[in-house]
């Protein structure tokens, strides 16, 4: 099985239905899918490559072999426990934001590059909830006035939706055998767009009882659905769970962008998919609590509890939520 790939170019032309039902099907039946011809431009992928991996040889590698993974590896070998080491990941990382000024580099153009980056990435996540959206029936917009805590004018920047990008590097591993890149996990919040390594592989989705590769593609954009989308639409689409495997010889590179709630926002399945439920299974048996999948919480309560549980199952994690 392949992690299907759509032409983004398609949908404003005469394969529009074809390319909105591939996007549909991306999101209920894989959870992952890739977007190519995405109207980014290849220049600025470029830049966005060459900025963030000379932040990381330059300011970011020498403070990684003091780190604890490293540190824990080494130890873990000493103790031949054998096993997988647990409790870490063999990744160095660091968050972009709008509210964080001070992006930690002194690499040349990296936050003007960055800063560039991920206005058009914003861009193209909201792009991505409208579509959404109209493939679950919703009104146009209602995704992302749920995150910004059904508003579509944020009265506070506590009430607006949150919009922050993961720099992430996998520096080669001596052990890949022994620890995960990143273990495996649904991710918290809505959208995710990752512009991953097009020559490092590693990244690996569950698709059923399988585990699939995420096959590298030149300037494409990973997307993927994480929880809160799973309840907005009643469990219609679904988050899926990934995983990054550790690579001996080479460093992965892999830039993750997600559109998450606000904090404040209230989340719970759409009325309109519940509704779309209960007219679907009328019966002798059916009561209308049946229809709603998911509970209604506060996504900041939400998060405390994914804090804690993140790469445990996620199914106890709503129920934890729905006692809050």
């Amino acid at each position: 099985m392949v992690v299907p790939v759509i032409d983004f170019s398609q949908l404003n032309g005469q394969e529009r239905a074809a390319t909105m039902a591939e996007i549909h099907n991306g999101c209920q039946e894989w959870g992952f899918f890739q977007l190519v011809n995405h109207g980014i431009p290849e220049e600025l992928l470029e830049r966005v490559k060459k900025v963030s991996s000379e932040c990381f040889r330059h300011e970011r590698l020498d403070n990684f072999k003091k780190s604890k993974p490293v540190s824990m590896l080494n130890e873990h070998l000493e103790k031949r426990t054998g096993g997988k080491l647990d409790g870490v990941d063999w990744e160095d990382v660091f968050l972009l934001t709008d509210d964080n000024p001070d992006w930690l580099s002194n690499t040349p153009a990296f936050k003007e590059t960055m800063a560039e980056y991920r206005a058009e990435l914003k861009k193209l996540a909201e792009k991505m909830m409208e579509i959404m959206d109209e493939n679950l029936g919703l009104p146009k917009g209602y995704i992302k006035s749920a995150f910004n805590n059904n508003t579509t004018t944020p009265s506070s920047p506590s009430d607006s939706a949150f919009f922050g990008t993961k720099v992430s590097h996998y520096p080669p591993c001596p052990h890949p055998e022994l620890v995960w890149g990143l273990r495996a996990h649904t991710d918290a919040g809505g959208v995710i767009l990752l512009f991953q390594d097009d020559q490092v592989g590693g990244l690996q989705m569950l698709k059923g009882d399988e585990w699939i590769d995420v096959q590298p593609l030149a300037n494409a954009i990973v997307i993927n659905t994480g929880d809160q989308i799973e309840v907005l639409s009643n469990g219609r689409y679904k988050s899926a769970w990934h995983r990054v495997r550790a690579n001996p010889d080479n460093t992965r590179r892999s830039i993750a962008s997600f559109y998450n709630p606000s904090y404040k926002a209230t989340i719970s399945p759409a009325p309109q998919l519940v509704e779309a439920v209960e007219k679907a299974d009328v019966g002798a048996d059916f009561e209308a609590t049946d229809a709603v999948k998911y509970p209604k919480f506060v996504f900041g309560d939400y998060m405390s509890v994914y804090t804690e549980q993140k790469y445990l199952p996620k199914e106890p994690r709503f129920e934890a939520v729905k006692a809050m």
